[in-house]
C-alpha cells in the first residue's frame, strides 16, 4: 500500500489518506481481505498523528471500504462490482465538473468541450 501526503494540498491529511486507500481498493490494487497497517503503524509511517489515521480509517469503514476486527486489525472489505462502478462514476463526475468549470472560466463553449471530449475519447481507443 502506497500513500503520499502532500503538504501543499488544500485537502486535509485524513482525506488524502482516505482518498488514496479508497482509490487503491476501487482499482483492485488492494484485494478483499488485505490487512491494512494498524492506525498507529500508519501514523508512524506517514509521520502524522494517530487521530488523523484513526479518522481516515473510520471514514473508510463508514463507507464500506474496510472493516475492523477487534484485536486483529483493519481489512479491505469485499467490493461488489456495482459499488466499484459507482465509486468510479463519482470520480469521473467530479473530474468533469472541474473540467466544465475550467472551460467556462476561459470561455470554451459546450460544443467545443464535447468535440474535445470526443477527440480525446477516440484517441485512447
Amino acid at each position: 500500500m502506497k500513500i503520499i501526503i502532500s503538504n501543499h494540498s488544500k485537502q486535509p491529511i485524513y482525506e488524502q489518506i482516505y482518498n488514496q486507500i479508497k482509490e487503491q481498493v476501487l482499482s483492485g490494487e488492494l484485494d478483499a481481505g488485505y490487512s491494512l497497517p494498524s492506525m498507529r503503524q500508519l501514523a508512524k509511517e506517514l509521520n502524522v498523528s494517530l487521530i488523523t489515521s484513526k479518522r481516515a480509517y473510520e471514514e473508510l469503514e463508514k463507507n464500506g471500504f474496510i472493516y475492523s476486527v477487534v484485536g486483529k486489525g483493519s481489512f479491505v472489505a469485499d467490493q461488489n462490482s456495482e459499488m466499484i462502478r459507482e465509486g468510479k462514476l463519482k470520480g469521473i463526475e467530479e473530474q468533469l465538473l472541474a473540467a466544465i468549470q475550467n472551460s467556462k472560466d476561459i470561455g470554451i463553449s459546450l460544443s467545443e468541450l464535447k468535440e474535445l471530449l470526443t477527440i480525446l475519447y477516440k484517441e485512447d481507443e
